[in-house]
Order: C-alpha cells, then structure tokens, then sequence
C-alpha cells in the first residue's frame, strides 16, 4: 500500500472515474446565473484533482444524506474520499479574497467584512453524518478538508495548513497533493490499513444507498439552507 501511494506522485495515470449522482438541482430548473456557472466550473475542477488520486481510492460528489442534527434534516457533502486509511469529507468554498479565522472560532471573515460560519464546524456536521452512516465501522479515520479557490488568501491557525492535522484548509489546485501527503502519513503512522477493498467497496455502496437523489427533497433542502442569512453556512 505505501508503495502504491508514493507511485501517485510518480505517475498520475491511473484515472478513476467517478460515480455519477444527481446534482442538486437539474439544469432545467437552474437559471442561468453566473454564480451557478461558477459554482459548476469548481466542481469540475475538484473532481479533475480526484481523479488523480490512486485507484484503490474511490470517491463520490454531491452526496444528500439524513442528518437529525442539521436545521434542514440534512447534510449535503461536496465530496467524499474513501481510502484504506480513512475517509476524507470535502466541503468547497467559492470565495475571494482573504480568509480569516481560528479553528475554534464560531465565524471566520472574508477581507475582514463579511461573515462566514466557520467551515470547519460545519464540515463536522457532514462528518457525523458520514460516521452515523459507516457506524458498523469502529475504527475508521475521518479528515475533513475545507477547499478554497486560489482568489483567496489564508490568514488561519497554521496548523490548518500542516499534514500532520486531521482537519485541512486547502486550496483546490492542492487537493490530490494533501491527500496523498495524508495518505504517506498515515502508511508511515499505521502500517496496516484500516480498510481492505472489500470494505472499501463496501462503505462506497453503503454511502450509494444512502444518498438521496429525491429532487423535491434536495430542492427544499437549498431552499431552507439558503433562508437564513449569515447563518446559512451552518444548516447543511
């Protein structure tokens, strides 16, 4: 396994192609806004840097689960990585400028002005909800990695930006690099993987099944996530 995860900085060939699930909301009921050409132009570019990553790595986008804990009943997760040696949760951000905040702090700011609820809390949420779903597995790693794009600038706790964390500020370009740096880390730290293939494929298909692909569902699920201003960061 740790020599299949150095051949990933040697040689990026292997391309796994994702399983396709339905996107929030269908392009005939989407307008044509510029925010939603950007918010899809950043999808496609994290799944590019996915598809990086090795093969015996699988991951799935845009997942719609239960969550009792979330103001909507939901969670949404951007994206969601499954490797031998742990899960990592991928929460986007589509921001510009510079990002500030402390990893316990409740809000972070954008240029010092606008209020943003602090993503990593809100990625805690969406793990939960993964960990709810996967509980039949006792030991797995959970990572959350907060992705942003390359218009900002990190003004945040340093130790967001080390590999040694389990919670990781990024920027998009970087993605598949902190992964696979993580994924070092963790071969070197445990050197028995915590997930076969089997189990692999299985927590893959476990999460398939779970996902709601329900339109009217995910549909009010933004609706209510985008009610509250200021706060709305948090409800999904």
């Amino acid at each position: 396994m740790f020599k299949k995860i150095m051949d990933f900085f040697k040689n990026n060939k292997s391309i796994q192609k994702p399983q396709p699930l339905n996107k929030k909301v269908p392009s005939s009921i989407r307008d044509n806004s510029k925010s939603i050409r950007k918010g899809e132009l950043g999808e496609y570019k994290i799944n590019i840097q996915l598809d990086q990553l090795p093969k015996d790595c699988k991951y799935l986008s845009d997942l719609l689960v239960s969550n009792s804990k979330s103001r909507t009943g939901y969670s949404q997760i951007d994206h969601l990585v499954i490797s031998p040696y742990g899960l990592f949760v991928i929460e986007t951000k589509n921001y510009s400028g510079e990002i500030k905040g402390k990893r316990d702090d409740k809000n972070w700011f954008v240029n010092n002005k606008f209020k943003m609820f602090n993503p990593l809390r809100q990625n805690y949420g969406h793990v939960k909800a993964i960990e709810n779903i996967t509980q039949s597995y006792k030991k797995l790693n959970f990572i959350s990695m907060i992705s942003f794009t390359m218009r900002c600038r990190f003004s945040i706790d340093p130790e967001l930006r080390k590999i040694s964390s389990n919670e990781l500020i990024v920027y998009d370009v970087e993605l598949s690099e902190f992964i696979g740096r993580k994924l070092i880390r963790l071969a070197v730290e445990y050197p028995e993987p915590f997930l076969n293939n089997e189990d692999i494929i299985h927590i893959y298909n476990l999460l398939v099944k779970a996902n709601i692909v329900d339109l009217k569902i995910r549909v009010e699920h933004v609706e209510k996530a985008s009610g509250k201003k200021g706060d709305r960061e948090s409800l999904g």
